[in-house]
């Protein structure tokens, strides 16, 4: 396992790629409505990078197509977008992108709601949401990575939701993805004692039902096996003496 850490200036640079990355979910996010294909999406996402001055970072990454992962409902992750892909009213899509600015690279996920949803499909957002806030709290220098996937363990495992086993957070900076993986399930091992200077995403990916997932036949849209919905909710992050700094959430952000 190689961790880098960083140095303040490497940390401003992607400061400086998790804000645009921010501004593109915001714009994302004001742009969605039912109707939409997410083939739609993804251009719109992918003309808002290029235009910040950024390069998408997860198209053509390992063979994937798009620019961003766009996964409705029961897809948990990675789902390609496509003309034929229509966002119904009640639907609840994960926007799941990130971007590399002057070689920096950034990464983050959000689930919001087409139109009006149900309450237990907004709960289930809320939580998955919250649960990455919970597990923060643990990730600042001097603790271990167990603790933050603990902390998101717990309070999700209070609501009866499942939680996949099969995808975690991950280190991330000159590369999309680098040491060490963040679990946001129980560990029994204690994991790397977290540095000030460690930037990591954190990324709880949260279901309805039971946690197990299946990949479909493009080998890449991750869906649950039983078919209920997923949420997923992601940041890049830098740990620091106290409080950790989220790189890719703006101030105003709800």
């Amino acid at each position: 396992m190689q961790i880098f850490i960083k140095t303040p200036d490497q940390i401003d640079l992607m400061r400086q790629s998790g804000h645009l990355l921010a501004q593109v979910h915001a714009e994302l996010h004001q742009a969605l409505r039912p109707g939409m294909s997410t083939l739609e999406i993804d251009t719109l996402g992918e003309e808002l990078i290029r235009k910040m001055g950024g390069i998408p970072n997860c198209k053509n990454y390992e063979g994937f197509p798009g620019s961003i992962c766009i996964s409705i409902n029961e897809e948990v992750v990675h789902g390609i977008p496509s003309a034929d892909r229509i966002l119904q009213e009640g639907d609840i899509v994960t926007f799941d992108t990130g971007l590399i600015y002057k070689g920096w690279h950034s990464d983050a996920a959000r689930t919001w709601g087409v139109g009006s949803i149900s309450p237990e499909k907004k709960q289930l957002i809320d939580v998955t949401k919250q649960s990455f806030f919970e597990g923060i709290k643990k990730a600042r220098a001097g603790n271990r990575l167990y603790e933050i996937s603990k902390a998101v363990d717990q309070y999700v495992t209070k609501y009866g939701y499942g939680i996949v086993h099969e995808l975690t957070g991950h280190g991330i900076g000159q590369s999309l993805h680098e040491d060490p993986n963040v679990p946001n399930y129980r560990q029994i091992r204690r994991g790397i004692k977290l540095q000030k200077g460690m930037t990591i995403c954190v990324e709880p990916m949260i279901t309805m039902g039971k946690r197990y997932v299946g990949w479909l036949d493009d080998d890449w849209t991750v869906v649950t096996v039983d078919g209920l919905p997923a949420a997923h909710y992601e940041n890049t992050i830098v740990i620091t003496d106290d409080e950790p700094e989220i790189l890719t959430m703006l101030e105003d952000e709800e």
